[in-house]
């Protein structure tokens, strides 16, 4: 039996997986222990602060460190504890959704300030996986209506989870769509598109981090050959879907903004900007369809 004496303190074990972590070069050492160790004690971060100093209860203890050797095992902890915050929204992940990232606030933000500029907005996600862009840009600007879109069933069950957890499904919905072949006839116009696609190329998947590789989704991370398949599909055939002086925004991955750029160019686009992300690398593109440019 475990004695009072040999317990550990929740700060005690809290810097004890720090420390696992650290040593095992994590850039995220320790929001990532505070968060398995908030998790697996069932406690705020608020609680953590104030009764940090509490001992652990043994079951409780193991529940953690089993969750601590899962990440260091490469599991992201995004997936251990089933959430992750973007752009203020506590959002529910797992392995059929991609982790949201900082960079893709960089979208979100973009098409909240476009939308808010409109003010009455109908905005179309396509790839929306968790459905973090177009919840943030719907969470932002009470007007704007959306619809979220993904070609697989067990995104779109985490996506709608989503909608209702932000209290949002009276202004937004989700269903089926592929971005690789033209819409419906019946889904009407949009006064916004945003897009963050697979985009990563065949050979580059074999590199990524193993924690990356072996956990999220491939679907929603290969991008084809050299990266841009969605890019071509999405600007060539979901162009028609954009209201007139609508506005489409990608999410891009690194050297590729300059090629998107151009494509969305040949598409009939103008107006076309690259936005950086906070290292200064270009992240987002977007155009505007020209009236002229619709077929």
């Amino acid at each position: 039996m475990v004695t009072r004496e040999r317990m550990t303190s929740y700060d005690g074990l809290f810097r004890d997986v720090r420390r696992q972590f650290r040593e095992a070069d994590f850039p995220g050492a320790e929001l990532e222990a505070l968060e398995i160790v908030c998790f697996g004690g069932g406690m705020s971060r608020g609680e953590f602060y104030r009764d940090g100093n509490r001992c652990v209860p043994p079951e409780t203890e193991e529940k953690i460190r089993a969750l601590a050797a899962r990440r260091m095992d490469g599991e992201p902890v995004a997936y251990l504890i089933g959430e992750w915050a973007f752009y203020g929204l506590p959002l529910e992940v797992n392995p059929a959704v991609l982790i949201p990232r900082v960079d893709t606030e960089v979208l979100a933000e973009a098409a909240i300030e476009f939308a808010q500029a409109l003010g009455n907005c109908r905005l179309l996600d396509l790839c929306t996986g968790s459905g973090c862009i177009g919840l943030a840009v719907a969470a932002n600007v009470p007007e704007c209506r959306a619809l979220l879109g993904d070609v697989s069933g067990e995104a779109l069950g985490v996506c709608r989870r989503n909608i209702r957890r932000c209290g949002l499904a009276d202004r937004v919905t989700a269903d089926a769509l592929d971005a690789l072949v033209p819409p419906p006839p019946s889904i009407g116009a949009f006064d916004c598109i945003t897009c963050n696609p697979p985009y990563i190329t065949r050979a580059e998947m074999e590199t990524l981090d193993r924690s990356v590789r072996d956990f999220e989704p491939h679907l929603a991370l290969c991008g084809g050959e050299d990266g841009l398949d969605f890019y071509r599909a999405v600007a060539r055939h979901w162009r028609a879907a954009l209201a007139r002086d609508g506005r489409m925004y990608f999410e891009v991955g690194i050297g590729q903004a300059d090629a998107v750029r151009q494509l969305m160019r040949r598409e009939g686009f103008g107006d076309t900007n690259i936005l950086p992300d906070t290292r200064g690398i270009g992240r987002v593109v977007y155009g505007t369809i020209l009236s002229e440019a619709r077929t």
